[in-house]
């Protein structure tokens, strides 16, 4: 009964909900801010330069793009885009391009939000916290709404992600070392909670030295892949556009399937306006908003564009896939494409990325978890403890769970929080746009942008901790003008 009811919800919500809301959202924060993901490109690289972090309970920007690239790079850029072929066709990959190229837009409006709208932590003024309840809570003066935010936030990533990535890495394993997977699901979780305390500094320092290898890594491998295939690239991509209009006939559910599949795992892979990366955006040491919407913009591409097409080549090159097919699909089909490939080192390489790509989203899913329920201002330990144990308790549950069970439970709580962020994002676009407008005429008179909060009181976001960060910033840099009007 309950497959049925989470099968029927997750039609109603894809199928005919997100399906509309999602690229309609995406091209209306992208027409209203004049195509802002690519005008704000290359901004990126200046920004993440700047070193003005030191402040205790900040990161810097370098460090949320790693965060938040180590939270939306997992199993869905290995076992997710191999779903969306098997049960979408090659043309579900053109899809995910585009749910990312207007994702882009939606990343940059959320975490703008989440940086304006941020705010001191209740008990520890060295912390701060921000997110979608945060901005529902102050934006709109919804505490409740914040409230369901929080709580979805913490059953998609502290609970339902966890259990996938869970599945992925055990059934990998297994796949590749014949392991059996409570064996890997027990190693996997004595890790995890040995690594679940020391908070967002210590996640983020470990994920600054890990994404950048374990990326370029995989990089690497596609690379090769790609310039032993190097004359079936053109061709490769002709059939993805044709696909993405006029599906194989063995793919169930005609182009309604492909393109559903496509922004399924397109959003399970990037978690544009899913609501995630807002609450690392919000902890990053930056002077106006605007710059870490850039950066975190920036994170969708590299995940979904450049990663995710990356596995999508490696199985359409292989040969391994045939459409229509289902016994082999999701991290099983991307190591069968690999191996055709380069050998049997393939299927242990994909393994080993898997490791790193899933452990690193763990950890930073169940920071998320952990920020959600920071939101209700409890310290109870014991509260906390048990949720810790929780926690803890999933990753076992989900490596002994199938990938259908697995991926339907994300796909339900995922929909629902993902619903419930762009409806607040799109009630909130006209901030962002005046951010827009602010950065770009302080970039005009050759200052260096910082938020001038008094522009912004209509909004009624927290003046304590920018009126912090501008004023701190005006002592370091000397004959600049940045002073706040008053």
């Amino acid at each position: 009964m309950f497959g049925e009811i989470n099968a029927f919800l997750n039609d109603l919500i894809w199928g005919n909900v997100l399906i509309y809301l999602l690229p309609i959202v995406g091209i209306f924060f992208t027409i209203s801010s004049r195509f802002v993901q690519f005008r704000y490109f290359f901004k990126m690289w200046h920004i993440l330069k700047e070193r003005d972090h030191d402040k205790e309970g900040h990161i810097s920007s370098f460090q949320a793009l790693m965060l938040s690239v180590a939270g939306r790079v997992g199993g869905g850029n290995i076992a997710g885009v191999a779903v969306a072929i098997t049960l979408g066709g090659p043309g579900a990959v053109f899809w995910m391009w585009v749910i990312a190229l207007v994702g882009m837009a939606t990343s940059f409006f959320e975490c703008s939000l989440a940086q304006l709208y941020k705010d001191k932590d209740a008990l520890d003024s060295s912390v701060y916290r921000g997110g979608p309840a945060y901005y529902a809570t102050k934006g709109l003066g919804q505490k409740w709404l914040g409230a369901i935010i929080s709580v979805l936030l913490m059953v998609t990533f502290g609970f339902a992600f966890n259990a996938t990535q869970s599945y992925i890495i055990t059934s990998s394993f297994e796949a590749s070392f014949g392991l059996p997977s409570w064996v890997t699901g027990l190693a996997l979780t004595a890790i995890f909670a040995l690594a679940i305390f020391g908070g967002v500094r210590r996640i983020a320092r470990m994920t600054e030295v890990i994404v950048p290898v374990m990326a370029l890594g995989y990089l690497l491998i596609a690379a090769v892949v790609i310039a032993l295939n190097i004359t079936e690239v053109p061709s490769l991509f002709a059939m993805i556009v044709t696909e993405a209009f006029y599906p194989n006939t063995a793919i169930a559910g005609g182009i309604g399937s492909v393109i559903i599949m496509g922004a399924k795992r397109g959003m399970f892979s990037n978690e544009a306006g899913l609501g995630s990366a807002p609450n690392v955006a919000a902890v990053a040491y930056v002077a106006h908003p605007v710059q870490q919407g850039v950066v975190q913009s920036f994170s969708v591409f590299i995940d979904t564009i450049i990663l995710c097409t990356c596995t999508a080549f490696i199985i359409l090159l292989s040969g391994v896939y045939v459409p229509g097919a289902s016994d082999v699909q999701g991290v099983l089909l991307t190591q069968n494409a690999l191996i055709e490939q380069i050998g049997p080192m393939g299927g242990i390489f994909v393994s080993i990325a898997l490791l790193l790509f899933g452990f690193s989203s763990i950890l930073y899913n169940y920071y998320l978890a952990e920020n959600s329920l920071n939101f209700f201002e409890s310290r109870n330990k014991t509260a906390f403890f048990l949720f810790k144990l929780f926690c803890i308790g999933l990753i076992i549950w989900g490596s002994f769970q199938d990938l259908s069970s697995v991926f339907a439970f994300a796909d339900l709580s995922m929909g629902l929080l993902a619903i419930s962020n762009l409806v607040v994002i799109t009630l909130l676009y006209k901030p962002v746009l005046v951010l827009i407008r602010g950065y770009e005429r302080q970039i005009k008179e050759g200052k260096k942008p910082v938020l001038r909060y008094d522009d912004y009181q209509d909004f009624n976001i927290g003046l304590e901790p920018w009126k912090e960060i501008v004023d701190r910033i005006n002592g370091q840099e000397k004959g600049c003008e940045t002073t706040i009007p008053k």
